[in-house]
């Protein structure tokens, strides 16, 4: 069986991301500004996290 304990550390840098996107798609233009932001963030920090062990 598989454990999920192992998938603990992408659930921060999806979590930014999604929320990221989300703010994005809003059609406000300092709420895309910062889901921009929350999406370069996110998507630094899971490559941050890549081969950590």
């Amino acid at each position: 069986m598989v454990s999920l304990f192992g998938y603990a550390d992408e659930i921060g840098p999806t979590t930014l991301i999604i929320v990221g996107f989300l703010l994005f798609v809003f059609p406000e233009p300092a709420t895309s500004a910062l889901g921009a932001g929350l999406m370069l963030f996110g998507a630094a920090y899971w490559f941050w996290e890549w081969n950590r062990p």
